[in-house]
């Protein structure tokens, strides 16, 4: 590769960092469509290979696809919204246990003097605003309604992305066929194996790890409702399986939370003993048959990375860099690791 070769490189990678930035409102949406069709075409060529045809499968997995974004916007979201409203009417209760018994346990356990702690203030605060923070999804609808241009961005939303996706879905092998015709012969079969690790990483941790935060989260919620009777089971058993993709972290997370709304529900221990079962039993299931089936043991983004990507890509970008966020570390990581094993391999690791 020349010298002109390599600044023609660094300049088209840098007028489209640039172009990315000035166009991250415009793209979001497209982007989001090409997740959702890269997450369906998996299961499209699957159905594919089972003697059906490509539109008629695209058909098949975008329905489902649109019938489980119905059912989370109609049916989930607002439950959703009824129990966090609930529950931050009762956060105003907290304030009174953690003063008369958490604080005094805590004070004869550790040996520290906090019974002149005052919370009160926070109580006040907390009885003062808990109305407008339930009321968010109010508030921003409100927001949506008062300014035309959001409602065409909601509108564009709602058309484009189920549009793009169904195209992306049906087009995505000659689109990815098209691509690789482009990549200049000499290094079509190095960005082949790369792209094909990067695929790989990208996969098993996008597909295999949403799947198994739904799977907790609905295991969560269905165990904390049939044997805690919790009242907010759905709100706490979602929330502990969005935050598992970093281990352990749901599950702390989940008994936390659980258990101090259930000792605020019952007054008793043994509530407590049963929130322990739930996450026990969905930790030992986790480890022993849904992180191997699902996600695998190569998937190569450690959890802080994947926390800092996240961070980084929205800092720069905005939500659009939320979605990209993955998608490059993924790329970074299989770089840096063939980077590595050509390190090793050359006469400067071993003269």
């Amino acid at each position: 590769m020349t010298d002109a070769q390599k600044w023609l490189i660094l300049t088209c990678v840098f007028l489209s960092a640039w172009l990315l930035y000035l166009l991250a409102p415009v793209l979001t949406p497209f982007l989001m469509a090409a997740l959702l069709a890269y997450l369906g075409d998996p299961i499209v060529d699957r159905l594919e290979r089972k003697k059906c045809s490509r539109t008629l499968a695209v058909v098949v997995v975008f329905a489902v696809m649109l019938f489980a974004a119905l059912l989370l916007l109609l049916i989930l979201l607002p439950v959703l919204q009824k129990q966090l409203s609930a529950l931050l009417s009762r956060l105003p209760l907290i304030v009174p246990w953690l003063q008369e018994i958490a604080l005094p346990w805590l004070s004869a356990t550790l040996n520290i003097e906090l019974a002149n702690v005052d919370l009160q203030a926070l109580k006040q605060a907390l009885a003062g605003n808990w109305q407008d923070i339930s009321n968010i999804l109010g508030l921003l609808l409100g927001k949506v309604s008062d300014s035309g241009q959001l409602i065409f961005a909601w509108l564009a939303w709602l058309v484009l992305v189920p549009v793009v996706t169904f195209y992306l879905l049906r087009d995505w092998d000659v689109l990815v066929a098209n691509v690789r015709e482009l990549i200049p012969r000499q290094y079509e079969p190095v960005v082949s194996k790369l792209t094909k690790e990067c695929d790989g990483v990208l996969a098993e941790f996008l597909r295999g790890q949403l799947i198994l935060m739904l799977a907790l989260g609905l295991m969560y919620s269905v165990g904390l409702w049939l044997l805690v009777g919790l009242e907010f089971a759905l709100l706490v058993g979602l929330m502990a399986g969005l935050v598992s993709f970093v281990p352990y972290l749901g599950a702390i997370v989940g008994i936390g939370v659980a258990g101090v709304l259930a000792y605020m529900q019952y007054h008793d221990v043994i509530h407590l003993v049963y929130v322990a079962i739930v996450f026990g039993v969905g930790q030992s299931i986790e480890g022993m048959l849904l992180s191997p089936m699902l996600v695998g043991e190569r998937i190569g983004l450690h959890p802080v990375a994947v926390i800092f990507a996240v961070l980084a890509g929205g800092q720069l970008f905005g939500f659009l860099g939320v979605l990209l966020a993955l998608p490059a570390a993924a790329i970074i990581v299989v770089l840096l690791r063939h980077t590595k094993q050509k390190y090793i391999e050359s006469s400067f690791y071993t003269p």
